[in-house]
């Protein structure tokens, strides 16, 4: 499936660009709570998901006082 095919935003996860947010669909991820429960390691291991959007996660995780798992 092309990520032109995937949604731009997923469940409360903040807009993070659709090669991250396909790479999340596929690893069963679909809110922050997935995210953090991932850890930052594992997420910045998934192909797909950068730095970039490691910080925009990690910052609506904040904002929200959810943290990294790891």
């Amino acid at each position: 499936m092309s990520t032109r095919d995937m949604p731009d935003q997923i469940g409360d996860l903040p807009r993070i660009g659709r090669p991250a947010t396909s790479a999340l669909i596929n690893a069963g991820v679909t809110t922050l709570a997935d995210v953090a429960a991932l850890g930052k390691r594992r997420l910045l291991a998934t192909h797909g998901v950068g730095p970039k959007a490691v910080r925009i996660l990690d910052e609506a995780m904040r904002e929200r006082g959810i943290t990294f798992a790891d």
